[in-house]
């Protein structure tokens, strides 16, 4: 049976089986509830509870996820706070095979009995599931953990810094726009404490505590003669750290020369950013409008990730390949004979792309799945070829793999787990390149950096993508920033137009922090990781032009 089919039928069974109260946001908590933690022992003999009730009433594959979902967002505009919220989700979902089809429930009741009720629930539905499946679900095989406990390697919980000093740096940062010629700023800082804990009948028992967090703004310059206004985004990458990220100083990384433009990575300095953004927002008042044409454009880590995120990433979705899954922009054009030929050409023999569940600060960092799979890296596209997908234990053998990927996730502990995309990130250059002699051999062309507009189609073939700051090149160096610049391509055309890579020294990560997926929608976050890149001879629109 297809997911969304699955999804369709349990939903629809579910609305006889409705379990209590479902919050979907969570409910206000205290922040000093934050630091509060549910005992292990306790959360292993819920988990006991669940399986052994899904066992008794028949099911062959039982797993169930003890989830505390903590949220913290403050929201500032010029000199006011405008908003913090506080909230907490706490519950259990419950997923059984049984008649060889999937069957899930949830609680929020997290007690034995109810917990209990819940796992026979979910039996209860895949026993009805199971008249519409065509073919049994084949699961790869897991080894149990046994108890194990795995945590976001954070220097410094943001949860436990006072709201009152947060909401000061951001206030901080509007000033320092407003000081610098910004007319309007808001800023925002996102931060989730995932408190999982996963049990399964293969015999694991995984308790992870998971921490991400984002600190962004947006500003606007205004030039009040003219009434024309531009905007610029912050140049954060949302990160799976602690608060150190805005914190404990570390090395930045240049930019090019003459841009002013800074690269952060493991420490984000938000007011420097803020100063930056209100002069660089004035400046691209005044900017000139690129002319249409052919460009070789020079790509940021912090706008080339975004482009990796839905021309690769989403692209290699093995469920997306399948047509399983079509929601939000559709299935996929990689599709298996052209990974079964061994000889697409994805992009140039530069071009390596992987996907990495275990790299440090990334959103994505966690050591096992949702299904107890242990998280790892491997190939998506290797010198250029289309060599291997992502998948979930249920799909692995389509692709004769013989275990998962480990990309199997949920976004709150009353949705059902299914297929999530990886970090997927393009692997440095090989070859010593820093981003300015990268530059000195582009005659014609584009610095692009920060996320813009974007559109792509319902293959992930034919796109088109904006950017937040974009700088002339010219015979070798920066000549001023530009504006109205888009580029137009197809996914295949373009990553074959990539013709250097710096090294690793200019390695660095993008992020989306609320990526959407699937029908009910969840919400996942993830990493892309990239050097500066050169793309020669793409299409670029001025995007202000009328017909």
């Amino acid at each position: 049976m297809k997911r969304r089919n699955f999804i369709q039928l349990t939903s629809a069974g579910m609305g006889g089986l409705l379990l209590g109260s479902v919050p979907v946001f969570g409910h206000a908590v205290h922040p000093d509830a934050y630091l509060e933690t549910v005992d292990v022992a306790l959360k292993k003999r819920l988990a006991d509870a669940a399986l052994n009730a899904a066992k008794a009433k028949g099911a062959t594959y039982a797993d169930v996820r003890i989830g505390r979902y903590l949220q913290q967002y403050l929201f500032t505009r010029e000199k006011q706070v405008q908003n913090i919220v506080n909230a907490e989700s706490y519950g259990v979902g419950i997923r059984v095979l049984a008649n060889g089809t999937w069957g899930f429930a949830a609680t929020s009741n997290v007690t034995e009995a109810g917990i209990a009720k819940a796992a026979a629930q979910a039996v209860a539905i895949a026993q009805a599931n199971a008249k519409f499946q065509k073919e049994p679900v084949q699961l790869a095989p897991v080894k149990g953990t046994g108890e194990v406990t795995w945590r976001t390697p954070i220097v410094k919980n943001a949860f436990a810094v006072p709201v009152a000093e947060k909401a000061d740096l951001l206030l901080a940062a509007n000033a320092k726009a407003m000081e610098n010629g910004t007319s309007f700023v808001n800023s925002n800082l996102f931060q989730i404490n995932e408190q999982k804990y996963f049990a399964s009948t293969d015999g694991s028992y995984i308790d992870q505590d998971v921490h991400r967090i984002w600190p962004t703004f947006t500003v606007t310059a205004v030039d009040k003669t003219t009434g024309k206004f531009r905007t610029r985004e912050a140049l954060s990458s949302p990160m799976g750290m602690g608060y150190e990220y805005l914190s404990n100083p570390a090395p930045k990384i240049a930019g090019p020369a003459g841009t002013g433009l800074q690269g952060y990575y493991k420490y984000y300095d938000i007011l420097e950013d803020a100063a930056a953004a209100a002069k660089q927002a004035k400046a691209k008042i005044s900017a000139k409008s690129v002319v249409p044409g052919k460009y070789d454009l020079v790509l940021d880590p912090n706008h080339l990730g975004l482009t990796i995120h839905e021309s690769v990433g989403h692209a290699t979705e093995l469920d997306r390949v399948l047509g399983y899954e079509a929601n939000y922009a559709g299935t996929s054009f990689a599709t298996l004979d052209k990974w079964q030929s061994k000889n697409f050409k994805y992009g140039s023999k530069l071009v390596n792309i992987f996907a990495d569940k275990t790299q440090p600060g990334s959103l994505g960092y966690v050591e096992y799945d949702d299904e107890g799979v242990k998280t790892k890296r491997w190939d998506l596209i290797k010198e250029g070829l289309l060599v291997n997908y992502q998948a979930t234990r249920d799909q692995a053998h389509i692709i004769h793999e013989k275990e998962s990927h480990g990309c199997c996730y949920a976004d709150n502990w009353s949705s059902v787990q299914f297929q999530r995309m990886a970090n997927v990130s393009l692997a440095p250059g090989k070859t010593k390149l820093s981003v300015d002699d990268m530059i000195k051999n582009v005659e014609k062309g584009i610095y692009i950096s920060g996320r813009g507009s974007f559109s792509i189609d319902q293959q992930r073939y034919n796109f088109q993508f904006g950017g937040t700051v974009f700088h002339e090149i010219k015979n070798g160096k920066i000549v001023g920033m530009l504006e109205d610049v888009a580029y137009q391509a197809n996914t295949q055309e373009f990553w074959n137009s990539c013709a250097a890579i710096c090294d690793e020294s200019d390695y660095r990560l993008f992020g989306s922090f609320f990526d959407g997926k699937g029908q009910p929608a969840q919400i996942s976050a993830v990493s892309h990781g990239s050097s500066t890149t050169r793309f020669n001879g793409v299409n670029v629109i001025n995007t202000a032009r009328k017909i």
